[in-house]
């Protein structure tokens, strides 16, 4: 028998691309890149930005470490603001890093020395060397983030240091690792609590609030050399050692999770996303975005050389509400790369840039703009100038002057500034009627021209008693706010001068008026004295906290 004749098989052809996830998505509008050599085409070895502080001044730079320099970058623009070299003919600067209010910069060298800048001028605050100091190569310096005058230093002579700002020695030293120590931090949320990494393959938990010289609270042994530190809570803790990364728990003692994404050698670690995302650089040219929910890749960057480090920076007010703006990194070859995420107006302008590039290269670019203006029109953008165009021949021509916008009228007291009517512009402000209103901001801007143009003592001389109440009553309601203080003061020093020989004869009056004029003046008296005791009582408690060591502010 014949055999059975099979339908051909149905010839399909290979599967386009996979539509691209959020992750990808997200990480892919870092565009715009900016590609920035080193001076001495030496690697960027260290990309860090200030802690973050909700409350306070914030700095809006971050520091790049490259050769035997420092270079300070604005957030913002993504210029050079300063550059910092003060380091010695054959040293390399090491770990440079801001402190969250931007004013100070600390550094680390080969030559064991660490240097705090001030980076204002430049100037060399201080430095430990020598006998205090490290004796070998320090990589890893950072700032406390809670205390703006401690840091730490760790060092290949295998030791870990804690210094004030202001003394020569260290205030604390740790003694245990058996190989170079490379990397270090402070563990977030933990007051006292150090973790190190070290070329002898192991991660160690410090307690600095112990004696100097104390053992590790905690130690992981590793698989390979420990290249970077990065805290991701106060109880987890990112190592990445080879080409692993393993992340750790630091409560329960153990290893929570190990990340084998890389190839070659992880040199360093950020997070993204408000902390939701853990960034991994190598030496094989790839950066991972792992989901810190599930440790899986969701998101991947290449770049042509090895990374030896990198950073997201991220813009905002809030902790909450920040959000990532710039991906740095630094590359062996000397470059640093600067992606930016476009977003709002910045983002519609880039979109349509591309449309009209797009329409460009395929030959549409003249349907791509009717179609604009079609779209100008149906918006309204175009609508309004329509009756000024040129319609031909006969039409009628129309040139219109400059749209001058319609003044709001001055009001009464307003009106009486303008021709020099000081006084009566004081007592309109004061006693305002039903139809104008009032607002203390009046009274403060009347108050401040009169001073810009010394008419005070003219607008406040000559006045009986029932016409010094008004401004007495305002001063007495405004005397605590702190933005006000300096008008008035002058306000109730020029009173005073012009009226305190006349105090005792009220005294002895017994109009109404007057009595009242000097119970206003004993009740002002009274809530000047307060407020002093109150300054001097908040004096006595910063400089307590001073000597006690805590931080102010």
């Amino acid at each position: 028998m014949a055999a059975e004749v099979q339908p051909l098989p149905l010839v399909r052809g290979p599967p386009g691309p996979a539509p691209l996830t959020a992750d990808q998505s997200y990480w892919k509008s870092f565009k715009n890149q900016l590609l920035l050599p080193s001076p001495h085409n030496s690697g960027v070895t260290s990309i860090t930005i200030p802690d973050f502080k909700p409350t306070g001044a914030q700095a809006d730079t971050f520091a790049v470490t490259s050769g035997s320099r420092v270079q300070i970058y604005n957030t913002k623009t993504r210029k050079l603001v300063k550059t910092i070299s003060r380091f010695g003919v054959d040293d390399t600067a090491r770990s440079g890093a801001l402190r969250r209010d931007g004013r100070i910069l600390l550094a680390g060298g080969d030559s064991g020395v660490v240097q705090a800048f001030d980076t204002g001028s430049r100037a060399i605050l201080r430095q430990w060397r020598g006998e205090h100091g490290h004796k070998q190569a320090v990589h890893c310096v950072r700032w406390n983030p809670k205390v703006l005058t401690d840091l730490m230093s760790v060092s290949d002579d295998r030791t870990v240091r804690v210094w004030d700002l202001t003394e020569d020695v260290a205030k604390w030293t740790g003694i245990g690792h058996e190989d170079y120590v490379r990397s270090g931090c402070y563990l977030p949320g933990q007051d006292g609590m150090i973790a190190t990494g070290s070329y002898d393959q192991t991660v160690r938990l410090w307690d600095t609030r112990q004696p100097g010289n104390a053992r590790p609270a905690l130690t992981f042994k590793h698989a390979a050399p420990i290249e970077n530190l990065l805290p991701l809570s106060s109880s987890m803790l990112a190592s990445a050692a080879g080409n692993e990364v393993t992340v750790l728990n630091l409560i329960a003692g153990k290893v929570e999770h190990i990340i084998r994404s890389h190839q070659k050698t992880v040199t360093s670690l950020g997070v993204g996303e408000n902390g939701t995302r853990l960034l991994t650089g190598g030496l094989d040219g790839h950066i991972k975005v792992h989901n810190t929910a599930n440790w899986q890749v969701v998101a991947g960057i290449k770049y042509a050389s090895p990374i030896l480090s990198l950073s997201v920076i991220s813009s905002g007010v809030k902790e909450t509400t920040r959000e990532d703006r710039h991906l740095a990194v630094g590359l062996q070859t000397g470059l640093l790369s600067i992606r930016t995420r476009l977003a709002g107006a910045e983002k519609v302008r880039a979109r349509e840039k591309t449309k009209r590039m797009d329409a460009l290269i395929a030959g549409e670019a003249d349907d791509y703009e009717r179609k604009q203006r079609k779209k100008d029109m149906r918006q309204g953008i175009r609508a309004r100038d329509r009756g000024k165009d040129y319609r031909g021949e006969g039409a009628d021509l129309i040139v219109d002057g400059n749209d001058r916008t319609r003044q709001k009228p001055l009001r009464p007291w307003q009106q009486s500034l303008r021709t020099g009517k000081y006084a009566r512009a004081l007592d309109q402000v004061l006693t305002p009627d039903r139809t104008h209103g009032f607002s203390n901001e009046d009274t403060i801007t009347l108050l401040t021209t009169l001073r810009h143009r010394e008419a005070l003592r003219t607008a406040l001389a000559d006045r009986s008693e029932a016409q010094l109440l008004p401004i007495l009553r305002w001063i007495l309601k405004n005397i605590n706010h702190a933005r006000h203080v300096k008008t008035i003061y002058e306000v109730v020093m020029v009173l005073l001068d012009l009226y305190s020989p006349r105090l005792a004869a009220w005294q002895e009056l017994e109009d109404e008026d007057a009595k009242d004029v000097l119970q206003l003046i004993k009740r002002i008296g009274s809530r000047v004295r307060k407020g002093a005791d109150y300054a001097g009582q908040a004096c006595n408690t910063i400089g307590m906290m001073e000597l006690m060591g805590l931080e102010v502010g």
